[in-house]
C-alpha cells in the first residue's frame, strides 16, 4: 500500500539521511553513472534503499514502500542484532556476529524480486508497479550500438542500430527532455526513445482495447488501429514551440513506410509536438522505462513473435537496466498471447485505459514486427546460420548469429523453465515426439472460428505415428498430442522445450521452435498451397536440423511420414 503524496524533501540513504536543497533535487544515478543526455537507460532509474526511501526527483517525490516479506524481516532483525552489539557492547560469540552480518549482506543482495515502487507527484497521482529484475540472461555479445559498419548477420539480428540521430538535446532548463533515434541501415528501421514525453490519450482515435473477445465480435480492424492527431504526443523543447519534432524528410529517410500501408510508429512520431515547460502539465507520471508497441496481427503467433523480438531488441539496444513496462498503442481485444507479453515484461497496459495526460520519464518506440529480420527474411535473402552464443563468443563468425537462440532462452526463462539443460544418458532418456495440431478456435473479432485445413488427414497421420512409436522404436519415446489451442502459453513452451522432434503442418504454431533446445529436430509437412519458408528459415537462424515433406495437395501418406520420422530417430541414436 502506498501512502499519500509526500511533501518532505528528505532522502533516506542506505546508512544516513540527507536533505535535498530546493532546486537541487535529482534522481540517484546507476552505479555506472550515465551522462545527463542518456535518459533513464543510464540514469534516473530509482535505486531502492534497504529500509524504504524517499527520493527527491524534480517536482516528484518518490516513496519507496517496504513490504514486510521474509527477507525484509531478516534484514531488519540482522541489523538490530548488529546494532545492539555495537551499542550495548553485548559479548556475543564471534560466530553469532558473523552470522548476523552474513544474513544482513544476503538480505541486501538482489534476489530477483523487484521492489514495489510508489511514485507520487505533487498533485497526489501515483503510478505503482512491481518492477521486475534485469533480463534473465546476459548476452555473450553486446546489443548496444557501435559506430562500426554492421556485419551482415549482426545488422539483421543484433546491433545494427549504429547510427545515432540526436533530435532534441537536454538543456540546463530542460535537463530531462531529450529525443533521439538509432537507425539500422540494414533493416531500414529505427528505434526511437525520449525523455519527458507526454501522451495525450484523447488525441488518439481507436477502440479502448483489452475487452473480452466475445463482446466485440464483428468490430472492424480499422477501429482497433490508432489514428494520431497532431499533439497526440508532446516533448519539452525550445526553438519554435508548437512545431513538429521532425519533418517529412526525416521520416522518409529514417522511418520509411516501406511495404507497410499503415506505419503506425511513423505516424506516432509525426504527431509529436514540441511545447514549452509552462505547457507541459501532466495528470500522471510513469517513471519506469516504458515501451510503446502497436500490434497488427496480434492473434497470430508468428507475427506476435516478431513483435516480441522487436520489443526485446529495442529494450537491449537502449540499454534498459530492468525489463520495461509495455503499453499497447492499439485497441485490440484481449488475446491468449498476452500471457507471454506479461511474462516477458514488467507490466502490460492499453493506452486507452489511461485518462488524461500521461508523462513518461523514459519512453521507447518499439519498431513494427514487420521490420524485423524474422519477417523481412520471407522476401529478402538472409543467409545467416544459427550457432550457440558461447561458441560465437569464443570463435566469432560474421555469417552466424546467436540472437534468436538467446531470444528463445529468454522466453523459456520468463516462464521459469530451465535454460541450460544437459541431455540425459540415452539409455534412460525418453524422447518426446511433439505433433503440433491445428484446431478450430475463435482468434479475433473478424474470425469465424474455423481454421483452414493444411493437412486434410491430420488425425490419420497422428494415429499412425502413435501406433508406430509404440511398436517399432528401440528407445523410450512418447508421441505428444500438441493440442496448443487448449494449452496455456507456458505449457506450450514447455512442450516445445521437452521435445526431441517436433512435427507439424505449416502453421503459426510452429513458430514456437524459436524456443526449442539446440538438439531439437524439426519435421514440417507442407501442403502445395502453403509452400512458404517461415519455419525453414527460423530453423536455419536457430541452427536446428530441419526436414520437410512437400505434398501434392493437402493429403499426407502416413507411411511417408513414418519413414521420414524413422530416419530422424535413427539419426539421434534411437
Amino acid at each position: 500500500m502506498v501512502g499519500p503524496a509526500l511533501k518532505s524533501r528528505t532522502y533516506w540513504g542506505r546508512f544516513g539521511i540527507r536533505r535535498c536543497k530546493p532546486g537541487m533535487e535529482k534522481p540517484p544515478t546507476t552505479p555506472s553513472g550515465g551522462d545527463t543526455s542518456r535518459g533513464a537507460g543510464d540514469r534516473g532509474v530509482p535505486v531502492p534503499t534497504p529500509w524504504g526511501s524517499r527520493i527527491c526527483l524534480g517536482s516528484q517525490v518518490v516513496n519507496y514502500v517496504w513490504q514486510p516479506d521474509g527477507l525484509g524481516i531478516l534484514r531488519c532483525l540482522s541489523f538490530c542484532c548488529v546494532l545492539s552489539t555495537l551499542i550495548y557492547r553485548c559479548y556475543l560469540s564471534d560466530l553469532l556476529i558473523m552470522l548476523a552480518l552474513i544474513f544482513f549482506m544476503i538480505s541486501l543482495h538482489d534476489v530477483g524480486v523487484g521492489p514495489t515502487l510508489g511514485w507520487a507527484n505533487r498533485s497526489g497521482e501515483i503510478h505503482q508497479t512491481a518492477t521486475k529484475p534485469r533480463w534473465f540472461l546476459t548476452s555473450y555479445l553486446s546489443l548496444r550500438p557501435h559506430p562500426l559498419q554492421p556485419k551482415p548477420c549482426e545488422g539483421f539480428f543484433g546491433n545494427g542500430f549504429n547510427q545515432r540521430l540526436s533530435i532534441l538535446n537536454s538543456s540546463n532548463l530542460n535537463r530531462d527532455s531529450w529525443f533521439r533515434c538509432s537507425f539500422n541501415g540494414v533493416l531500414g528501421s529505427s528505434i526511437c526513445e525520449g525523455g519527458r514525453v507526454r501522451m495525450n490519450v484523447e488525441r488518439i482515435a481507436m477502440s479502448v482495447g483489452g475487452e473480452r473477445l466475445e463482446s466485440v465480435i464483428g468490430r472492424r480492424e480499422e477501429e482497433e488501429l490508432p489514428s494520431f492527431e497532431f499533439g497526440a504526443f508532446d516533448v519539452v523543447g525550445s526553438g519554435g514551440r508548437g512545431r513538429k519534432l521532425v519533418d517529412e524528410g526525416f521520416l522518409d529517410q529514417f522511418v520509411a513506410k516501406g511495404a507497410v500501408d499503415q506505419h503506425t510508429m511513423r505516424r506516432l512520431i509525426d504527431s509529436i509536438r514540441v511545447v514549452g515547460v509552462e505547457d507541459f502539465q501532466c495528470d500522471q507520471w510513469i517513471e519506469e522505462p516504458t515501451l510503446l508497441v502497436t500490434r497488427f496481427e496480434y492473434a497470430n503467433l508468428f507475427h506476435t513473435v516478431t513483435d516480441w523480438y522487436s520489443a526485446y531488441v529495442a529494450s537491449k539496444v537502449t540499454g534498459l537496466p530492468n525489463r520495461p513496462n509495455v503499453i499497447f498503442v492499439d485497441g485490440h481485444c484481449k488475446a491468449p498471447l498476452e500471457e507471454t507479453w506479461e511474462a516477458l515484461f514488467s507490466s502490460v497496459r492499453y493506452a486507452k485505459s489511461f485518462s488524461g495526460s500521461v508523462c513518461f520519464r523514459h519512453v521507447i518506440l518499439s519498431p513494427l514486427g514487420y521490420e524485423t529480420a524474422l519477417f523481412k527474411g520471407l522476401t529478402e535473402v538472409i543467409g545467416c546460420k544459427g550457432a550457440p552464443a558461447h561458441d560465437l563468443w569464443q570463435n566469432p563468425d560474421h555469417q552466424k548469429t546467436a540472437r534468436l537462440s538467446e531470444f528463445g532462452e529468454m522466453i523459456r526463462a520468463a516462464f521459469g523453465l530451465p535454460v541450460f539443460r544437459n541431455r540425459l544418458p540415452k539409455h534412460i532418456r525418453v524422447h518426446n515426439i511433439l505433433f503440433v495440431r491445428r484446431e478450430d478456435y475463435l482468434a479475433h473479432p473478424r474470425h469465424g472460428g474455423k481454421i483452414e485445413s493444411r493437412l486434410s488427414n491430420e488425425q490419420e497421420v497422428f494415429d499412425s505415428l502413435k501406433s508406430w512409436v509404440g511398436k517399432n522404436l528401440k528407445c523410450k519415446a512418447n508421441l505428444v498430442n500438441g493440442l496448443f489451442a487448449h494449452m496455456s502459453l507456458k505449457e506450450q513452451v514447455r512442450a516445445i522445450q521437452d521435445a526431441s522432434v517436433i512435427i507439424g503442418a505449416h502453421g503459426a504454431g510452429l513458430t514456437h521452435i524459436v524456443a526449442a533446445t539446440p538438439e531439437t529436430v524439426i519435421l514440417e509437412i507442407i501442403s502445395s498451397q502453403y509452400r512458404r519458408p517461415h519455419f525453414a528459415l527460423i530453423s536455419q537462424w536457430r541452427g536446428l536440423e530441419y526436414h520437410a515433406i512437400n505434398l501434392d495437395g493437402s493429403y499426407a501418406d502416413p507411411e511417408v511420414v513414418i519413414d521420414k520420422l524413422s530416419s530422424i530417430m535413427r539419426g539421434i541414436g534411437c
